[in-house]
């Protein structure tokens, strides 16, 4: 069996979860670039997912955005590199800093209330403009 991948402390995956397929690239390469496939596609079934809890998977789907398919698998295509192998660690790279950041609990926010200070300077602009704008008022002929 292969080490599982570390994704935090306590959450990790099994590399059986993840399909790779390797097609041909476009761009640089060569001789090689229309013979040797070595642009990754990695597949990871997020929601059949039994290594990750239910919050991680809703906060990776959001992450996720156009790369999580209707069926629940997220696809990362990996084309950066000439070598298959680099390809292949780039998109495991890329996969596991996505779940890291969806594993990170948002903080809950904390409303807070304008200080006694604020008020009053606010009240102090709004009594000043008041006075300007009547002044602007019809000019009274005797």
């Amino acid at each position: 069996m292969a080490d599982l991948i570390s994704i935090t402390g306590r959450i990790a995956i099994d590399p059986s979860e993840i399909e790779e397929n390797f097609v041909r690239a476009s761009g640089p390469g060569g001789q090689n670039v229309n013979k040797v496939a070595t642009a990754v596609q990695l597949r990871f079934d997020l929601m059949g997912s039994p290594s990750l809890p239910e919050p991680v998977k809703t906060r990776a789907a959001v992450l996720a955005g156009s790369r999580l398919g209707k069926d629940g698998v997220i696809t990362i295509q990996a084309v950066r590199f000439r070598t298959q192998k680099d390809n292949r660690e780039d998109a495991l790279q890329r996969l596991v800093a996505l779940l890291k950041e969806a594993a990170i609990p948002p903080t809950p926010r904390r409303p807070t209330r304008p200080t006694l200070a604020s008020k009053r300077r606010r009240l102090e602009r709004k009594s000043l403009r008041s006075g300007v704008k009547s002044l602007r008022g019809r000019v009274d002929t005797d």
